[in-house]
């Protein structure tokens, strides 16, 4: 496909066509200096037209909680009750290639002509748990999905880059592991919408966990949300609570709406999105260029478009290439 054919890639992308999907991903994840200008167009087109009510997911926490095994319970609710689902793996890096390590996604299968589209990308050294490319994934999948699927690589208590990435995050705890408290700790567990104790069928070491859970849970602080975040019992394995987790990520959601907190939160993750990038290219000295941190917060808060836009807005003013 010609590279300047954003058309036909935000048409196919909207039709959930699996061929302009996996196109599209592959473009925003071009970090080719002449790159930039067709991403931006692409991801304003695919903004512009993404349906109201598609949502993102995020799945975190411990490796070993079973993030993936889940991810596929949920994809079957989904896809049982007539949603389509994309889902981006982010997977250790390999050593030696630099790529992803695929083991997320080879547990996911699949037919042709179920509406899902699974893509595994690579950690690379970022420390959040995400790919670099992961925000610009999100919008493509968002696009042609009603729900999308981001699972995190599972690094621990470094893990909250999601946050500002999705419109829910559910954190995945496993019985007796002991994570609950340390992540009380770190405040992580400040993070999530939805708690989740997997592999339920453990069955009283299970139940110990998640009322450890909730009474920890009273003694979180959660600021700028009115929703409680519930801690659930769940097991891929059995189904036991998998409609009650795809029913509180959808009530979630409409509190989302009801509450205006939607738009609030994709602002801020369009800030954020603007601010990684420049911060990376430019570093301090860039910041510095732009009157520091909170001057460069306000002006791509000022900028019209989407966070590329913002960002190529402020890059203009630092004046460093």
């Amino acid at each position: 496909m010609p590279p300047d054919d954003s058309a036909e890639l935000v048409r196919g992308v909207l039709a959930g066509d699996a061929k302009a999907i996996a196109a599209t991903l592959e473009r925003v994840e071009d970090v080719r200096p002449g790159a930039l200008s067709a991403q931006r167009e692409l991801l304003r087109e695919l903004e512009a037209q993404t349906p109201a009510a598609h949502t993102s997911v995020g799945l975190t926490g411990p490796p070993g909680a079973g993030k993936s095994t889940l991810a596929g319970a949920l994809i079957r609710h989904w896809l049982g009750v007539g949603a389509g689902v994309g889902m981006t793996a982010i997977d250790p890096s390999s050593r030696r290639s630099g790529g992803a390590l695929l083991g997320d996604r080879a547990r996911l299968r699949f037919t042709p002509d179920e509406p899902v589209f699974v893509r595994s990308m690579a950690a690379r050294d970022r420390l959040g748990g995400l790919a670099p490319a992961t925000r610009a994934a999100v919008v493509a999948l968002r696009a042609a999905f009603d729900w999308t699927l981001v699972e995190t690589v599972g690094v621990g208590q470094s893990e909250i880059d999601v946050a500002s990435v999705v419109d829910s995050v559910v954190l995945v705890l496993q019985p007796g592991s002991g994570d609950t408290l340390q992540f009380m700790k770190a405040g992580i567990l400040e993070i999530p919408d939805v708690l989740v104790v997997h592999k339920w069928d453990l069955g009283a070491e299970a139940e110990r966990t998640l009322g450890d859970l909730q009474s920890m849970l009273s003694l979180v602080p959660r600021s700028g949300s009115s929703w409680s975040p519930p801690a659930l019992g769940v097991s891929a394995e059995t189904g036991h609570g998998v409609a009650e987790l795809a029913d509180t990520l959808a009530a979630h959601r409409a509190h989302l709406d009801a509450s205006g907190e939607l738009a609030a939160h994709r602002t801020a993750a369009r800030t954020a999105w603007a601010m990684e990038l420049f911060e990376r290219r430019f570093g301090t000295l860039g910041l510095e260029r732009v009157g520091g941190t909170g001057a460069a917060r306000a002006r791509i808060e000022a900028a019209e478009g989407t966070a590329l836009d913002a960002y190529e807005a402020l890059s203009a003013e630092a004046n460093l290439d």
